[in-house]
C-alpha cells in the first residue's frame, strides 16, 4: 500500500486508472516516468491526466528537474512524486511542480503526517519570494 501526501496531509490513493510506461505512452491517461528520463522525451499528449515520477532514493533529485521541465513545457495535469521522498523535501517537491507525493506505508510510519504538514505551507518559506518582496 501507499499513502498520498498533499498540503492537507495524508490520504488514500484515488487514482484507479493505472499507469503506462514511457515505452508504451501512446494514448495513455497516466505515465510512469523513471528518474533517468529526459524531460523532452516525455510525451504530453492531450489525454495524459497524470504523470508519476520515480524517486529511487532521497538523494536523487532528478525528479525535481523533470517536474519543473514538464510544467515549463505546459503540462497542467496531476504530477506525482513516488518513492523515496522525505518530509524535508516536500516544499521542494511542491515548488518544482508536484501536486502530491506517494510514499510507502513504512515511510509514513517513520515520518508521520505532522512532519509533512509542518512543510505544507511551502509558499511562505520561499526565499525567492522574500527577495522579491
Amino acid at each position: 500500500m501507499s499513502v498520498i501526501v498533499t498540503d492537507a496531509g495524508f490520504g488514500p490513493d484515488d487514482w484507479t486508472q493505472g499507469y503506462t510506461s514511457l515505452e508504451a505512452a501512446n494514448d495513455a491517461m497516466a505515465l510512469d516516468v523513471p528518474s533517468d528520463a529526459a524531460p523532452a522525451d516525455i510525451p504530453l499528449c492531450a489525454g495524459v491526466r497524470m504523470i508519476r515520477i520515480d524517486f529511487p532514493s532521497a538523494a536523487d533529485g532528478r525528479g525535481f528537474t523533470i517536474a519543473r521541465q514538464l510544467r515549463l513545457r505546459g503540462y497542467t495535469g496531476r504530477l506525482r512524486a513516488r518513492g523515496h521522498v522525505i518530509a524535508d523535501q516536500y516544499a521542494m517537491a511542491r515548488r518544482s511542480g508536484f501536486d502530491e507525493v506517494e510514499i510507502a506505508d513504512d515511510l509514513a510510519a517513520r515520518q508521520p503526517q505532522e512532519q509533512w504538514l509542518a512543510r505544507s505551507d511551502w509558499q511562505a518559506h520561499d526565499y525567492q519570494q522574500r527577495l522579491r518582496g
